[in-house]
């Protein structure tokens, strides 16, 4: 697939997107392949302007940074963010969350979080708990669903300074009502935090109207980006102390102190610029073909989802089908581990699916799987239905 392709790739191209004979199904944790404009867009960066933005007046300088803003432009664009300079590039979501969870509590404030997780927030938490700031915790039910009425009634059982929620579940799929959650948030007084790993690209992400004071997001999932890139969103009228200070290209290097305004408080040290380069690149190509994207993902999941329950013996977690989720299926089966399970789904089949608790065990506690976690499935926008076929025959030859 080149960078001049226009017409939405169709279920052949996607099958033949991936290299060898591995069955992709780990989008959730990454996506890949990644579209041949992000490889082109990377391959660009690294061999025609590879220069530092701001730090310098050369023509290669000048044309990274051009490149730093288009792409930033772009984002913010597809995003629904009308000032672009509060979108900030840093590695990804994990460094977004602790950017803002760190960068607004301080010891003695209240935060709300939610059982379901990831350790991109509960670690954080973790670690501001042990400062003194309080975690109270709002619980979900057996699908992994946050009630918004759950979370108004504990903001309002003590002063509280922020709520943080996930807008997708990369453990059961569950799509939280986050635009509720931050109504009933504001109307308490608190800030929300919210982590988007899950959603950027699979879901229309549109933070003007979610009204989240912080929105994490993962450049190289959804939004199909190379990893080690991702974005923070912040309102305008919030200011979190930055983690790191240092360089920012901006012109006020006498100054001793990280200069205050956005993006370069938050964007010390040069800058990935191949990475923010390809998620540019992504993000232009999802918003191209996300109509088509996001029906397909829809499909196969539901497809997927349908098929395993019908071989017998697995618990699917998360909601029904039909129900809305993001494109991942998490199982559990009554007999075979999940660990083994996806053994002997790569060794025989050349399937690629992550078993284990996905680096979210507030989630599988929730859903009563800490003990065992879980195997999952992660579609995306290279999945064929010939790659979920795949995955169904195997599990129903490997379980029969």
């Amino acid at each position: 697939m080149s960078s001049s392709d226009t017409q939405p790739p169709s279920a052949p191209d996607r099958a033949n997107a991936a290299t060898g004979t591995t069955v992709y199904l780990d989008h959730a944790a990454t996506s890949w392949p990644k579209p041949g404009v992000v490889v082109d867009a990377v391959h660009e960066a690294l061999t025609k302007y590879g220069g530092n933005p701001g730090r310098g007046a050369y023509a290669l300088a000048v044309a990274t940074g051009r490149m730093i803003f288009d792409s930033r432009q772009a984002c913010a664009s597809f995003l629904g963010v009308p000032d672009a300079r509060d979108l900030i590039f840093l590695s990804g979501c994990t460094e977004g969350m602790n950017l803002a969870l760190k960068g607004l509590l301080a010891p003695g404030d209240r935060v709300v979080a939610c059982s379901t997780e990831h350790n991109a927030v509960a670690r954080p938490l973790t670690w501001l708990a042990s400062r003194g700031v309080v975690v109270d915790m709002v619980d979900s039910d057996a699908t992994g669903f946050i009630d918004p009425e759950a979370v108004e009634r504990a903001v309002a059982a003590a002063p509280t300074r922020a709520v943080v929620c996930q807008h997708a579940s990369n453990v059961t799929g569950t799509i939280q009502p986050i635009g509720d959650i931050v109504d009933v948030a504001h109307a308490g007084g608190a800030l929300v935090i919210v982590d988007g790993a899950q959603s950027g690209g699979h879901l229309a992400v549109d933070l003007s109207a979610i009204g989240a004071d912080a929105y994490a997001l993962s450049g190289h999932k959804g939004l199909l980006g190379p990893q080690g890139v991702g974005l923070l969103y912040l309102a305008p009228d919030i200011e979190p102390e930055e983690l790191i200070q240092g360089g920012t290209g901006s012109g006020a290097s006498e100054l001793p102190t990280q200069p205050t305004a956005r993006p370069d408080r938050y964007e010390a040290g040069t800058p990935n610029t191949p990475g923010i380069a390809g998620l540019g690149a992504g993000v232009r190509f999802v918003r191209e073909h996300e109509e088509v994207f996001r029906a397909e993902e829809q499909r196969l999941t539901r497809r997927l989802h349908e098929g395993i329950l019908d071989i017998g013996g697995f618990t699917v977690l998360g909601p029904e089908p039909g129900e809305a989720r993001v494109p991942l299926v998490s199982v559990t089966h009554a007999r075979i581990d999940a660990d083994q399970l996806a053994f002997l789904l790569d060794k025989r089949y050349g399937i690629a699916a992550r078993a284990g608790l996905h680096c979210a065990p507030w989630a599988h506690r929730s859903v009563g799987t800490l003990e065992r976690g879980a195997l999952r499935f992660g579609l995306g926008w290279s999945t064929a239905e010939s790659d979920v076929e795949t995955a169904l025959r195997a599990l129903r030859e490997i379980t029969t």
